[in-house]
């Protein structure tokens, strides 16, 4: 059933010659709303990726979520099984840090099209594999508010090759939360405690939070999903847009 409050679209979103596939979510009612870009885990744009954007829009907001494998497999989605992360993993690895903030500015070029969204500054939020890419498009001058969940390798790698993405950190342009699980093995406390540390020398306003909860503890489609965690670390994700993209 459509939801009253909220409308959705598959949209395809030009970048040169590349047409990304996107799912756009935004509300019902008249009227113009800062705009958000939701990135992907690995596994695609899939039902939770499209139910976060739908619940991001529900907020008050135009939310848009860019197939960032679009390069690699066009409309892949997949579910969360072994062979899932094999194949989601196989993608990620061909993937550039390059591409993929000419792919977030493209989506964020598209936005500035839409007579419903504000064109005064833009709101982030990625998970997993897009928690990390959400860190490197934090960089870009038009994103005020980034929402990183549990994005492994920022402070050892960085798509594609080169020096890791944590040493982008004095280019990042606003106000970024990170949002980290205790239990998850792909991101030991001391890459954590190392992101928090180059966020306070480079003086980017910034917030850590630490949950006793394994990766992907917000994804409700997960084994590793973690209702307290999820719930807590959304409040703090509605007053970080609110704060930075609907200031009073």
């Amino acid at each position: 059933m459509p939801n009253p409050e909220i409308r959705t679209a598959n949209v395809t979103v030009p970048n040169g010659d590349l047409q990304i596939a996107t799912y756009l979510a935004q509300p019902a009612a008249a009227g113009q709303f800062p705009a958000v870009i939701v990135i992907q885990e690995i596994f695609g744009v899939n039902s939770h990726i499209r139910d976060v954007t739908e619940r991001i829009a529900k907020e008050g907001y135009v939310a848009i979520a860019p197939a960032i494998y679009q390069r690699q497999a066009p409309g892949f989605e997949t579910g969360y099984a072994p062979e899932d992360i094999k194949i989601g993993r196989q993608y990620k690895e061909q993937t550039t840090a390059s591409q993929l903030l000419s792919d977030i500015q493209a989506a964020i070029d598209y936005l500035k099209t839409l007579p419903s969204v504000k064109k005064q500054g833009f709101g982030c939020i990625g998970f997993c594999f897009g928690g990390h890419v959400a860190y490197l498009a934090a960089t870009l001058p038009e994103i005020k508010a980034t929402a990183s969940f549990y994005g492994a390798g920022i402070a050892t790698l960085t798509p594609g090759g080169g020096t890791p993405t944590i040493a982008r950190t004095a280019d990042i342009q606003g106000t970024l939360y990170g949002f980290y699980g205790t239990q998850d093995a792909s991101i030991p406390k001391e890459q954590v405690d190392q992101i928090a540390a180059e966020l306070q020398k480079h003086r980017i306003p910034h917030r850590i939070f630490r949950y006793n909860a394994d990766h992907g503890f917000f994804c409700d489609h997960r084994g590793s999903y973690n209702a307290t965690a999820a719930a807590e670390s959304w409040v703090q994700v509605k007053q970080l847009f609110q704060q930075e993209l609907q200031p009073a």
